[in-house]
């Protein structure tokens, strides 16, 4: 029998939406091959977010530098109607030529900044679209979401538990990565520990415990089972009967060379079941078994639970659905063609033109003072954010090892001014100032789009 590997869906150039094909056919038809400028960005922040953090980039770079139709694709692509078979032809030889410049992940940044920048003939350009928005809303969903746990609960360990309930298979694979990035500890996830070598966590499950005729025999062939790992969930039937019960067993696991790490509570008040089991393990003896909490945790309910005594979470759906804010308002849009500065004007949704570079300046403290939109060849103080990552289709640099982004990532949070660390919407929001140049620009670019639109007129 043979085996054959799993399809991975995000490799593939036709997962995209349909209109960056029909795109791609006009833009070949019209002989429109001039370089394009589009950068993403998200245009406010949800709820009581105060800022996001950058992530999704490393899959970015790995999707461009493999960008291609396969031949199956191609000949299912040459069936469908409107793609005639020398467009498709052409499509053969597509691969991304252009440059890429980008925040580095674990960078933190705010609305109506540009964390990427595609410059490329305009097919190019325009085809990514659909997947570079997928996987950097993704990234930015999950690490902002992520960090916002690890500064409400600091100095506790924090695990991702999200797979189960993620939005597919790669939303829960890549959120593993980007709560690891963000300072989480570790994920239960063990294609995460393979791929991107994520410390891996795990407890047991309630159906070894109801397998079991005892839960004190559970307890027990569990930790002879996984004696470097013993984790013992004790909430299966009555919390604190099954403590006592790891408190009674303790002594004996250990003079077999078993130490109990922690139990672990996965229902009810959580603050209150950690008290009292903690005071059973306590005067048991026990006091170096530790404590792990998971259950419904998000970002409010671990800073409630923070001066209680759990020493770790285990943070899942709210974490990988990004439950209080599972969209952004993102956009990839296009600021320049053929060296023209290009801008869109529809209600609500304007953008700035050009090229942009985001400078950040420091206070004296050494926190986020404000930031600085501006033209991209500008000089402005402070430090310019985005920086190159690829030219002519290659990349500059290897990918960098996810534990230097999550060190970078930790750097960054700890700039953040205190208010901004808020779980509330913070008051007052950080300052992205918008420099003259760039208001000018956008000005320009409207005068002239009026006198193109007024000079718009259909033959009579």
């Amino acid at each position: 029998m043979t085996s054959h590997p799993p399809l991975d869906p995000g490799a593939s150039a036709l997962l995209t939406d349909l209109y960056q094909l029909t795109m791609l056919k006009s833009y070949y038809e019209r002989g429109m091959h001039d370089t394009a400028v589009f950068e993403f960005f998200v245009r406010k922040l949800p709820g009581a977010r105060n800022f996001f953090v950058a992530a999704g980039l490393e899959q970015v770079l790995e999707f461009l530098e493999n960008l291609r139709f396969t031949d199956e694709e191609l000949d299912w692509l040459a069936g469908r109607p409107g793609f005639e078979r020398g467009f498709v032809e052409q499509l053969a030889q597509l691969r991304f030529t252009g440059d890429v410049d980008a925040l580095p992940e674990g960078t933190l940044y705010f609305p109506h900044e540009p964390i990427l920048r595609v410059a490329a003939p305009i097919a190019q350009a325009q085809l990514v679209e659909t997947r570079i928005v997928a996987l950097l809303q993704l990234g930015t969903l999950i690490a902002s979401k992520a960090a916002r746990c690890v500064l409400a609960a600091p100095g506790k360990l924090l695990v991702d538990f999200g797979l189960r309930r993620a939005h597919g298979a790669e939303a829960g694979l890549l959120a593993a990565r980007a709560a690891y990035l963000a300072g989480f500890d570790g994920t239960a996830t063990v294609l995460a520990g393979k791929r991107y070598g994520i410390p891996l966590y795990g407890t047991m499950a309630h159906s070894f415990i109801q397998a079991h005729e005892s839960e004190t025999g559970a307890f027990l062939d569990f930790a002879r089972g996984h004696p470097d790992n013993t984790v013992l969930l004790v909430d299966t039937y009555d919390t604190e009967a099954g403590a006592e019960k790891v408190a009674r067993i303790a002594p004996q696991l250990a003079r077999e060379g078993i130490r109990v790490k922690a139990v672990r509570l996965d229902s009810g008040d959580l603050a209150e079941h950690a008290r009292k089991v903690r005071a059973i393990l306590d005067r048991a003896g026990c006091k170096d078994i530790g404590i792990f909490a998971s259950g419904g945790l998000d970002e409010y309910e671990l800073a409630k639970l923070a001066a209680a005594p759990i020493g770790g979470f285990g943070v899942g759906t709210a974490l990988t659905t990004s439950s209080d804010a599972p969209g952004l308002d993102c956009a990839y849009k296009l600021e320049e063609y053929a060296g023209i500065p290009r801008r869109k004007r529809s209600e609500g949704k304007a953008t700035w033109p050009g090229r942009k570079q985001v400078f950040r300046v420091l206070g004296a403290d050494g926190r986020l003072e404000h930031d600085i939109l501006a033209l991209h060849d500008e000089r402005q103080p402070g430090t310019a954010l985005l920086q190159p990552a690829m030219r002519s289709g290659g990349r500059l640099a290897p990918a960098l090892e996810l534990g230097a982004i999550r060190a970078y990532a930790r750097a960054q949070l700890a700039q953040l001014p205190e208010h901004l660390k808020s779980l509330e919407h913070a008051e007052p929001a950080y300052r992205v100032e918008v420099t003259p140049a760039l208001r000018a620009l956008a000005d320009e670019v409207d005068r002239r789009q009026r006198a193109l639109i007024e000079s718009d007129v259909p033959a009579g």
